[in-house]
């Protein structure tokens, strides 16, 4: 069903009352937030103006600067809101952070006020809290530039970076939310899996669920019970939106129950892997759609239907070519702050250092993976990528990591040491010797980045098998 029924057609515009006016807009009786209990306008509206006091008087002011640390909940979003009301500008900081790694980010980023949580928060795979929110002061600066938001990138392949977007990007990616066939629509519901400090989550599911008047909900844990109960909860059409890892989750029901309401799932991030996206659709009957994004676009081009699977087509405003074999998107500005590699964003157009090809007939486009996934060995090319979907795909292995350094090496998940015992045969089966992996660790867990995509850095990799050689 085409959205063109609700949305205007002229693009929506980023004025300094947004907030207002394709936000907060609405009954005041409409529920459009659940975090464990409904969150009507109003209360919303409430929540903010409480948030927008408090951070007035620490001083936070137009054109000044604020870190969220807080985990999803009412007081990130309300907090979130009321920051953008004022014109400031916000830092996402994931919660799961270490102190450590907060601290290191406070000083990259220097906050004029940090909001973050009291006590300790409970554990058992939540999908959003019940928090006291604190906000403080402290001796930071104000915004350097006119950045609405302010991201670090998940760090899935090396350090991350600091990304910044405007309210009107923001409003823009909204925009290209409404012009998609395929999005929920006004009075559907969306259960979102992915996290709201990150962009999928922030954007797909928070920013467009309040603008287009879809309910948001989260389930109480990230299992697969929680997620289906929460799906069942309502009987308006519903929308899952997650990445890959909640994908296979669900599609290890063996018998999930009959949901007439669930009428798609969405995924962002890396492609739900073949067999997996299989025996998801078969338990489900449902649509698989996917979404290729990045923190700094956002969503840049889908397959909401499953129709072209693994290719995608752009979405509404979004311009791709191919070069050398990488992906580039038309970007008029460069999203970094700080940025010392001069090669990711230039004359115009951002490097997204993934590996593609766009097919000039129909303007479908492929990704073919990390560009960094295509390796020499012997003067003979191998794809990272199909090694590892290879090895993911044989019995027995829930998941795994290829990377290379003087060699191919593979990290998997094989809870059964039989299963363990017979990859390297069935390996031998499926791949030429030149692309079997030199060194094959079996490991209890691979290690992920918060926005639940694999890590593929050799060295945090080393931490999941201890006897690995530095």
């Amino acid at each position: 069903m085409s959205n063109s029924g609700w949305a205007t057609g002229a693009p929506l515009a980023a004025t300094p009352d947004w907030v207002d006016e394709l936000l907060l807009a609405g009954d005041d009786r409409d529920v459009c937030l659940h975090f464990g209990s409904p969150v009507d306008r109003a209360g919303l509206r409430h929540a903010v103006a409480d948030r927008e006091d408090t951070l007035r008087r620490l001083g936070l002011a137009r054109g000044g600067s604020v870190a969220l640390r807080l985990p999803p909940s009412l007081a990130y979003a309300a907090n979130l809101l009321a920051a953008w009301r004022i014109g400031a500008q916000v830092a996402l900081l994931d919660h799961r952070l270490t102190a450590y790694e907060t601290d290191r980010a406070l000083d990259r980023l220097q906050p004029q006020v940090v909001v973050s949580f009291s006590g300790t928060l409970p554990g058992g795979l939540r999908a959003f809290y019940e928090v006291a929110d604190v906000a403080e002061a402290r001796d930071g600066r104000p915004a350097e530039t006119g950045h609405a938001v302010v991201q670090l990138s998940s760090g899935s392949t090396g350090p991350s970076k600091v990304i910044a977007r405007t309210a009107e990007q923001l409003v823009a990616e909204i925009d290209r939310y409404t012009r998609m066939d395929g999005v929920p629509l006004p009075g559907e519901r969306v259960v979102l899996l992915a996290s709201v400090v990150h962009v999928l989550g922030l954007v797909g599911g928070l920013l467009y669920g309040l603008h287009a008047g879809v309910e948001l909900v989260l389930p109480e844990r990230l299992t697969v019970d929680a997620i289906l109960r929460a799906v069942a909860a309502g009987d308006a059409p519903t929308t899952l939106l997650g990445v890959p890892f909640h994908t296979e989750l669900l599609a290890s029901n063996p018998n999930p129950p009959k949901l007439p309401q669930l009428k798609r799932m969405t995924t962002g991030g890396e492609l739900v892997r073949a067999e997996v996206a299989q025996r998801f659709t078969d338990r489900y009957g449902i649509v698989l759609g996917n979404m290729y994004g990045m923190t700094e676009v956002g969503v840049i081009a889908t397959d909401l239907f499953g129709e072209h699977r693994p290719s995608l087509m752009p979405a509404p405003g979004i311009t791709v070519r191919e070069l050398d074999g990488e992906l580039l998107i038309a970007t008029p500005a460069s999203p970094y702050i700080g940025l010392s590699d001069p090669t990711r964003w230039v004359d115009g157009w951002l490097h997204t250092k993934d590996a593609g090809r766009v097919d000039p007939a129909t303007g479908l486009m492929t990704v073919l993976g990390r560009l960094d996934s295509q390796v020499s060995v012997g003067g003979l090319k191998v794809d990272l990528t199909e090694v590892e979907h290879t090895l993911a795909a044989l019995p027995g292995v829930e998941s795994a990591v290829v990377v290379f350094d003087s060699g191919i090496e593979a990290f998997a998940v094989v809870p059964d040491p039989a299963a363990a015992a017979a990859l390297e045969g069935e390996l031998a089966v499926r791949l030429a010797p030149y692309k079997r992996p030199r060194v094959l660790h079996i490991v209890e867990q691979l290690p992920r980045t918060a926005t639940g995509k694999l890590v593929r850095d050799r060295a945090v990799l080393r931490t999941a098998d201890p006897t690995s050689a530095p």
